[in-house]
């Protein structure tokens, strides 16, 4: 939320300077984000009096004004629609730089010079207003800056409202804190109001179908306004607050919202069908206009506003463009309310929409200041737009609010914040935050929180308050007691943390990534559909759990490589969920690991080359070694629809697949914009950890010498390395000890459809050295199985 300073010195009379306000603030748990000054630069933009107006002659929209600027009389051409003689104004003479950086000459415009210019608002950096020059003060003396005729230059404060703070998220709402933590006695702001004879619980009524979605609802009546623009004081601080100025009511219900936290909505009366205001819930798929001009479906649980005929507002959210107040409105019927937090969030979520009344609803607005909130707006009217104001409210509130009474042992909040705090002093922080505290027989305090701090309904919630006032730099530091553990650290965690050990260890990455996707990477990647859905998503590209970490980790790298990075070697560890059959959410936890772009970066002892299937092959085997020594194997398969057919395998150990690898198929990756190579490996976590772990014991090495044989065969292109390694393992038995392939080769001599594969056996005994006819019966009967089960043939020199 952004404070202006000068509005919250209105309420809390301090002098201290607007960064250490920023810092008590921060110090007390309500963050600022931003401290910075607006309205500076304007010290040579001075005040000007248009004194005669006369046509251009060589252009019809132009006018050439004679403008007094204290010390000379200066022409300026200009071309704005409310020019008029007499009119003060503000001016740049040749020589200023203007807040957007452009430096004012005198120029001549159509063939008649100009020494000047004659500023709008926008123009000035003040509002977004460009519908004509600035209008200053008529009592302002040619000559005098403006930073000297108007308050523009002020501070602005950024703060970062928490979700439970709802109670700050207004002018009011921070001065409270101010003055809290400062002393400095709260003034409240005039709510006081001339009234008519007519009563507004006789010009309308107010009815409540959905209490507890609405606890109350307020109203009053105004007649007889004036549709203007609101005045340039108002208009300056909503546009510091980031909110565009309208029209005069419409600007009264966004600056009080500002002020006082209490969202308002004005409808003129004249549009009310029936002058009546229902509050119900919306049909399935009843349609309904928002003031944005986009007609919406709806589902019953969103609130509306009706009149006696139809909706006129989304309770909350926004209203309607049947009921909006336009030129010729001149009464206005006022909304105050309390909405239900739960259903506000609910429904404009559904909706996709977010305002700043919605925001301020979502997080519980003060069911006790609805009538303040609504009697300041009142005020406003009758000041600004001349309305006269109907006598009495319409209040409909037919759960009225009960205090929270909570018990609070001073001593227990001692111990659990490590303090050694007086009961006077808990009291004083209490009572600073305006709760009602009361000592009891026992020596507690029976304490009754305000009914804005919606947050507060629990004994330890009054610690964290005090906690705050007293100052958490002043609560001394201290080691907690931690008796050790006697279970042993979770099995799942171990390995875990010993597979992000692995990944690291090869130069990967960990990366994080939301557990919550889009249901369109189904389409733009091909992940599994049975998606989890969330009720209550955040957005719509985040409104389902993910069945996949691919789509994370092909995001991730697109992001790394737009940013100039396009090297990678990345992992993730996340859980997987899927809705079964039952409606049940399951989970698994998986491993997902990508590389792209260069696997070697060019240096004097290395050509640079590129990453392959075989790099993404070599990080799985080197992890599934570095956890378990069972045996497994790749396999080709039918690769889903992310992979490339031809570069893809499996990885499988006792009939079970653990995972899968490959280099993403090429639509996958403009379906993304990625125009680089992308392998990835997935690898079921879980079911690597029930059915492949096991303890690794040592295996004594042989006392005798091994005896090596190599062994090159020319076999078809579609003949795995992997069916040789097999033969050549079954016919030797035990006293094989390894098979390593160290040549692959292909063209030459060679057949298009053929390759030659060189293998390279250890032949050892654990009984005793090997004799030289033994190894040698075995070799032979290796090449000829080996030659007879693929068709090969041995490779000639």
């Amino acid at each position: 939320m952004k404070l202006v300073f000068s509005w919250l010195k209105e309420f809390v009379d301090i002098d201290i300077e607007p960064e250490k306000v920023a810092e008590l603030l921060t110090l007390k748990g309500l963050e600022v984000g931003e401290c910075y000054p607006v309205g500076t630069g304007l010290d040579k933009i001075i005040a000007g009096k248009i004194l005669k107006i006369k046509k251009h002659p060589n252009a019809d929209r132009l006018y050439i004004c004679d403008v007094d600027t204290g010390k000379k009389t200066v022409s300026v051409v200009c071309s704005a629609p409310n020019l008029k003689e007499g009119m003060i104004a503000p001016i740049a003479l040749p020589g200023t730089r203007l807040p957007n950086g452009i430096e004012i000459k005198k120029v001549k415009i159509k063939g008649v010079e100009s020494e000047g210019m004659l500023l709008a608002e926008d123009e000035l950096s003040l509002t977004d207003d460009h519908s004509g020059i600035m209008e200053l003060p008529s009592d302002v003396s040619p000559g005098t800056s403006i930073n000297q005729a108007l308050p523009l230059e002020d501070w602005v404060l950024d703060i970062e409202i928490t979700p439970n703070r709802g109670d700050c998220a207004s002018v009011i709402g921070i001065a409270r804190e101010v003055s809290a933590i400062t002393g400095t006695p709260l003034k409240l702001p005039d709510m006081s109001y001339p009234e008519t004879e007519e009563r507004a619980d006789q010009i309308g009524s107010v009815f409540i179908e959905e209490p507890d979605k609405c606890r109350r609802y307020c109203a009053g009546i105004i007649k007889d306004v004036t549709i203007k623009p609101s005045p340039f004081w108002m208009r300056y601080r909503l546009y510091l607050s980031g909110i565009r100025a309208i029209n005069n009511i419409v600007d009264i219900t966004n600056y009080v919202m500002l002020e006082m936290g209490q969202p308002l909505h004005a409808f003129d009366l004249s549009r009310l069908k029936g002058k009546k205001i229902i509050v119900r819930c919306a049909k399935e798929d009843e349609e309904f206009t928002t003031l944005d001009g986009i007609t919406h479906k709806l589902k019953p649980e969103i609130l509306l506003i009706c009149d006696a005929e139809r909706p006129v507002a989304l309770a909350g959210i926004m209203g309607g463009l049947n009921s909006e107040i336009e030129e010729t409105t001149k009464d206005v019927f006022l909304e105050a309310a309390f909405f239900d937090p739960i259903t506000i969030r609910r429904g404009a979520k559904l909706l996709g929409i977010s305002t700043e009344a919605s925001y301020r609803f979502e997080r519980g607005v003060d069911i006790e200041g609805v009538v303040k909130g609504l009697k300041r707006a009142i005020y406003l009217m009758h000041k600004l737009a001349g309305g006269r104001p109907a006598k009495g409210i319409i209040d409909n509130y037919p759960r009225p609010y009960k205090p929270v009474s909570i018990i609070l042992d001073p001593h227990k909040a001692n111990r659990f914040l490590g303090t050694e705090l007086k009961k006077e002093e808990i009291k004083k922080h209490l009572t600073a935050l305006y709760m009602s505290v009361k000592e009891t027989d026992d020596n507690r305090f029976e304490v009754i929180p305000p009914s804005f701090r919606t947050d507060i309904a629990r004994e330890v919630d009054l610690f964290e308050e005090i906690a705050r006032l007293n100052g958490y730099e002043n609560i001394p530091s201290t080691l907690p007691y931690i008796k050790p553990s006697e279970e042993e650290e979770a099995r799942e965690l171990e390995f875990e943390k010993k597979v992000k050990d692995i990944m690291v260890g090869m130069g990967y990455t960990e990366i994080i990534t939301y557990s919550f996707i889009s249901p369109e990477y189904r389409k733009s990647v091909g992940i599994p559909a049975n998606f989890v859905k969330i009720i209550n998503p955040l957005t719509k590209d985040q409104s389902v759990m993910r069945t996949s970490l691919v789509p994370g980790m092909l995001e991730t790298i697109k992001t790394n490589i737009n940013y100039g990075e396009p090297n990678l070697k990345l992992f993730e560890v996340g859980k997987l969920f899927f809705d079964d059959k039952d409606n049940k959410v399951k989970e698994k936890l998986s491993l997902c690991a990508g590389i792209t772009g260069l696997y070697e970066r060019k240096s004097w002892y290395s050509n640079e080359r590129k990453a392959d299937f075989y790099d993404i092959k070599g990080a799985v085997e080197t992890l599934l070694k570095s956890i378990s020594p069972k045996s497994f194997s790749f396999k080709r398969d039918v690769p889903p629809v992310w992979y490339e057919e031809e570069e893809y395998c499996v990885v499988e150990s006792e009939g079970k697949r653990l995972g899968q690898l490959g280099k993403v198929a090429e639509d996958v990756l403009n379906s993304l914009d990625i125009e680089q190579d992308i392998y990835l490996m997935e690898i079921d976590l879980e079911l690597l950890l029930d059915h492949f772990i096991e303890p690794v014991r040592f295996k004594p090495f042989s006392r005798f010498p091994a005896v090596y044989r190599d062994i090159s065969v020319v076999v078809r292109k579609d003949v795995e390395s992997k069916k040789i390694e097999e033969i050549i393992k079954d016919v030797g038995g035990e006293i094989v000890e390894a098979v390593h392939l160290f040549d692959l080769y292909e063209g030459g001599k060679i057949a298009p459809s053929e390759k030659a594969l060189g293998f390279r056996i250890w032949f050892r005994s654990m009984k005793g050295t090997l004799e030289k006819k033994e190894v040698d019966e075995i070799y032979e009967k290796m090449i000829k199985e080996v030659l007879e089960k693929t068709g090969g043939r041995l490779r000639e020199a």
